[in-house]
C-alpha cells in the first residue's frame, strides 16, 4: 500500500540508469543519471540483489551528497528489474519508518519486479522488431527511387528523408565529389534552418568532410563548437546550433563520390543499429550518384556517337552530290525544306532525325549506278533507264542491314512512289507511301526544276509551282501540295 517510488532503467546508449518513472518524493531525483556500482541504485542493479531497509538517508549504500536530501526517516525496498536474458533497472518501493515490509511482501515485490522486466524486455523486443521493420522498409523505398529514375535529385532528397526519419536527427546533407578540382559540393540537404550550407565547398583532406573522404572512414563529431577551425563550414551554419556530427564516405565500387552528412542540435545516443542504417543510407546514397554519373556519361557517349553518325551520313551525301554533278547545296537544301515540311504536319521530334537522315541519302542508292548512265548527258535508252530505276531498291540493300539507318529508309526507297501508284519500286499508292517519302517528292521535284542544270536553265519558281500543283492528285498527295503552297508557294515565301 505504498504511494511513493520509481523505476530507474538502464540507458543502452549511455550504460547509465535514468529514471523513468516516479510518484511522490523519488520524483525530486530525476535529473543526474546512476553508474551502476555508485550508490545505492547502483548497487542493486550491479549485484542484482534486493535491499531493504528501513532509513534510505542513513543507509551505507547510499551517496554522502544524498544523505542529506531524502526525507528522514523513510525506508523501503530496492529491487533489481529482471528479464529472462539481463538486468535492466532498479524499483524502489518507499514507505514511512514505522512500517516495514514482511518477507512475504518483499517476495511479492520481487516477483512484480521479474514481471515488469519481462513486460519491458516484450515491449522492447516489439519495438526493436518494429523499428527494424520501418527501417527495411525506408531502405526498400530508397532502392524502389533508385530502380525506377535517373533524377538524382529525387533519390537524395529521398534518402535524406528516411535519414532524418528513421535516424532522428533534426538535419542531412550530402555532398558529392567533383573529381576536377577534388572538392566536395552541395547536392542535397534536408532540415536546414537557413540556406547556407548550399554554398559550402570543402577541399579533400580539410574539415570534417574532407578528412572522411581521405580517411575512408565515418568521422564523429561529437561537440561540433569546440572544433573551432576544423570546422570549415561554422560561418555558414552559424544560425543552426547544431551539436553533433556524423560524416560517412560515400563509397561506390571503390570510388570516393562524396559524403553523407547528419547534423543534431542535442546529444546523440546512437547504438550499432543505428551506424549500420546510417552507413547503408550512405551506401545507398553512393549508388545513386554512381549509377547518375553512368548515364550522364552514356548520354554523352550516345551523342558523340549519334554527332559522328551524321557527320559521316553528311560527308556521303556531300560525296553523292559532287558525283551526280548535282548543283552545290542540293541534299542541304531538299533536307531543310523537307524538315519544315514535316514539322509542319506535327512530326515528332524522333521520326524527324530520320527524316532527316533519310534525305541525305535520298540518292544513295545511285552509288550502284554506272558513271556511264548516271552521268550520261543525253536521254536515257529504256535499259539504262531500267538501271537507273533500280536506285530505290539498291538504297534499300545498301542501308537496311544498318540497324540505325532502317527507320530512315522511307525516303531513299519510296521517293519516287506516286500518288497514283505509277511510281517505283513498288508501285505504292495513296497513303501506302510513308509520309516522309510523299513530304520529300514534292521538295525534291521542286528543287530540281529551280536549279541550273547541264541541259537546261533553272525553272522560274511561278512556274515551278504551278507544274507541282498540275500533279496534284496524280504524283503528289493533295494535301502535302496544299501545305507545301501554304508555305512556299508565295512569291515573296523564302524557300
Amino acid at each position: 500500500d505504498a504511494s511513493d517510488g520509481s523505476i530507474n532503467l538502464l540507458n543502452n546508449a549511455t550504460g547509465k540508469l535514468r529514471q523513468t518513472i516516479a510518484r511522490g518524493w523519488p520524483s525530486e531525483f530525476s535529473e543526474a543519471p546512476i553508474q551502476p556500482g555508485e550508490g545505492l541504485f547502483g548497487n542493486v542493479f550491479a549485484s542484482g540483489n534486493t535491499r531493504v531497509t528501513r532509513d534510505f538517508a542513513n543507509d551505507p549504500l547510499t551517496r554522502p551528497e544524498m544523505r542529506s536530501r531524502l526525507p528522514a526517516g523513510w525506508g523501503g525496498a530496492c529491487i533489481p528489474i529482471h528479464s529472462t536474458e539481463q538486468t535492466l533497472g532498479v524499483m524502489l518501493i518507499a514507505i514511512p519508518g514505522e512500517r516495514e515490509f514482511s518477507k512475504e511482501q518483499v517476495r511479492l515485490l520481487n516477483t512484480l519486479a521479474e514481471m515488469t522486466g519481462n513486460a519491458l524486455q516484450r515491449a522492447s523486443l516489439l519495438e526493436e522488431t518494429l523499428r527494424r521493420l520501418e527501417n527495411m522498409q525506408a531502405l526498400r523505398e530508397v532502392d524502389q527511387v533508385i530502380a525506377s529514375s535517373f533524377d538524382l535529385r529525387l533519390i537524395l532528397n529521398t534518402v535524406l528523408s528516411h535519414a532524418l526519419t528513421q535516424l532522428g536527427v533534426d538535419a542531412a546533407d550530402v555532398l558529392s565529389l567533383n573529381p576536377i578540382p577534388q572538392t566536395l559540393e552541395y547536392a542535397a540537404g534536408f532540415g536546414f534552418h537557413t540556406r547556407g550550407i548550399e554554398r559550402a565547398t570543402s577541399r579533400l583532406g580539410k574539415g570534417h568532410a574532407g578528412r572522411a573522404v581521405l580517411e575512408r572512414q565515418t568521422v564523429h563529431v561529437p561537440n561540433l563548437p569546440e572544433t573551432g577551425s576544423n570546422f570549415l563550414r561554422a560561418s555558414l551554419l552559424a544560425g543552426e546550433n547544431f551539436l553533433e556530427y556524423y560524416g560517412v564516405p560515400l563509397l561506390s565500387k571503390g570510388k570516393v563520390k562524396g559524403v553523407l552528412e547528419v547534423f543534431h542540435r542535442s546529444p546523440l545516443s546512437p547504438n550499432p543499429e543505428w551506424l549500420e542504417l546510417l552507413e547503408t543510407l550512405a551506401g545507398q546514397a553512393a549508388i545513386a550518384i554512381d549509377n547518375a554519373q553512368l548515364f550522364e556519361n552514356l548520354q554523352g557517349a550516345n551523342l558523340e556517337l549519334s554527332l559522328a553518325y551524321d557527320a559521316t551520313i553528311e560527308g556521303w551525301s556531300r560525296a553523292m552530290d559532287l558525283r551526280d554533278h548535282e548543283t552545290e547545296g542540293h541534299t542541304r537544301r531538299v533536307t531543310e525544306m523537307t524538315m519544315k515540311l514535316a514539322q509542319a504536319f506535327g512530326v515528332s521530334d524522333q521520326e524527324l532525325l530520320h527524316i532527316r537522315r533519310g534525305a541525305l541519302l535520298h540518292d544513295i542508292g545511285k552509288m550502284g549506278v554506272p558513271d556511264h548512265i548516271l552521268l550520261k548527258p543525253d536521254k536515257l535508252v529504256d535499259v539504262e533507264w531500267a538501271l537507273m530505276q533500280k536506285h530505290p531498291q539498291l538504297a534499300y540493300e545498301m542501308l537496311q542491314p544498318i540497324q540505325y539507318l532502317r527507320e530512315s529508309l522511307d525516303i531513299p526507297y519510296c521517293h519516287h512512289e506516286k500518288w497514283d501508284g505509277t511510281g517505283y519500286p513498288q508501285g505504292l499508292k495513296g497513303e501506302r507511301i510513308p509520309l516522309a517519302a510523299r513530304l520529300f517528292a514534292i521538295v525534291d521535284v521542286y528543287d530540281a526544276l529551280t536549279s541550273d542544270r547541264p541541259y537546261r536553265k533553272a525553272w522560274p519558281k511561278a512556274k515551278a509551282i504551278k507544274y507541282i500543283r498540275g500533279l496534284s492528285g496524280l504524283q503528289f498527295d493533295p494535301q502535302v501540295v496544299d501545305k507545301f503552297m501554304e508555305m512556299f508557294g508565295d512569291e515573296k515565301s523564302k524557300v
